[in-house]
């Protein structure tokens, strides 16, 4: 454990963190929602740092990301702990931990310039902080992206965006994309599925742009919860509003965690989703988690296939430079060759 960034001590031996968007206020000897920043004696302490307990080389769209280093290799870490509920996570075991007791998960030690050296070693082109909340163990994913920047790696965070803007606008130099989930576009449902609310995940997305980071955007598409038309609209009305270029992923639901009584989601939601978000001007909207449609990118301009993708494999690749070679027309993103 290390002292925590981001709180100030408070009477009494409280602390209130200011890392993410809870400003928990914790008493002494106990932790925030996370579970892993505790209050010891007035100091904060996060329990996360160099703690692993998921390492893996992923392919970039895995996250996903569609338009930044398409086909390269991201190097994926997480730590326990996460700061939403969320009652269909698909890594609950880890990202709620806490919560669920799991004491006995195993955890291995790793330095930053250990996860920078297993990166470069497999040929990866980033670090992908995933799987839980990066926001959670900020201090390691720091430290890990500035030493990862120095050795010419890319940094991603595949996140809840229920950070502070103190805390993103610290790690932006270093940060070159972000898969933000944007799971509803009603505080209601923030409050009942994640115990969280929806203004600071909004104006995490709009920092993001205006620091520079690349962003896309996945939406899990759960039946009956935030899978009607009204709300889709919403949902894509802002990402275009804010700009027409931010990939719109939809995602196919299946059940998990407290949810897995619910149905997978329709295939036909998708298209209609995909639909929805064409017609709120984005330029590009995926299908994740079905199979043999949803996956292409196509020219806006021109329409002409540009990446052609098989799950997270790309057959077919024909960007050049960033640019179709069809009408010329640039395509946002990091497209390096």
């Amino acid at each position: 454990m290390r002292e925590a960034l981001f709180y100030e001590k408070l009477s009494d031996k409280t602390v209130h963190c200011h890392l993410c968007a809870h400003e928990c206020m914790i008493k002494d000897n106990k932790s925030g929602i996370c579970g892993v920043r505790v209050n010891f004696k007035g100091t904060l302490f996060t329990y996360s740092y160099g703690n692993v307990v998921a390492a893996n080389v992923d392919p970039i769209e895995k996250k996903p990301l569609y338009h930044f280093l398409p086909g390269s290799k991201s190097f994926s870490v997480a730590s326990a702990g996460c700061n939403f509920k969320c009652s269909f996570c698909q890594n609950w075991e880890i990202s709620q931990r806490q919560s669920q007791g799991s004491a006995s998960l195993a955890e291995d030690e790793f330095a930053p310039e250990d996860i920078v050296e297993e990166a470069l070693r497999n040929d990866c082109q980033s670090i992908s902080y995933t799987y839980t909340e990066p926001t959670v163990f900020f201090e390691y994913a720091y430290d890990t992206a500035r030493l990862a920047k120095s050795r010419s790696l890319h940094n991603v965070f595949v996140t809840n965006g229920y950070m502070s803007q103190d805390c993103l606008k610290e790690i932006s130099p270093y940060l070159d994309a972000a898969n933000v989930d944007l799971k509803f576009f009603q505080d209601s449902s923030y409050e009942k599925y994640c115990s969280a609310s929806l203004s600071p995940v909004l104006e995490t997305i709009k920092l993001m742009k205006e620091l520079g980071v690349w962003v896309e955007i996945t939406t899990l598409v759960i039946p009956g919860v935030n899978d009607s038309k009204d709300e889709l609209k919403a949902l894509a009305g802002f990402i275009s509003g804010l700009d027409r270029n931010i990939p719109w992923h939809v995602s196919r639901f299946h059940p998990a965690y407290k949810l897995n009584e619910y149905p997978s989601t329709p295939e036909e939601i998708l298209r209609e989703a995909r639909g929805i978000g064409t017609e709120a001007g984005l330029n590009f909207v995926y299908a994740g988690n079905v199979y043999g449609w949803g996956s292409d990118t196509l020219c806006p301009s021109c329409a002409k296939p540009l990446i052609k993708r098989d799950g997270f494999k790309i057959k077919e690749y024909n960007v050049k430079v960033g640019k179709c070679p069809y009408c010329q027309s640039v395509i946002p993103g990091a497209f390096p060759y």
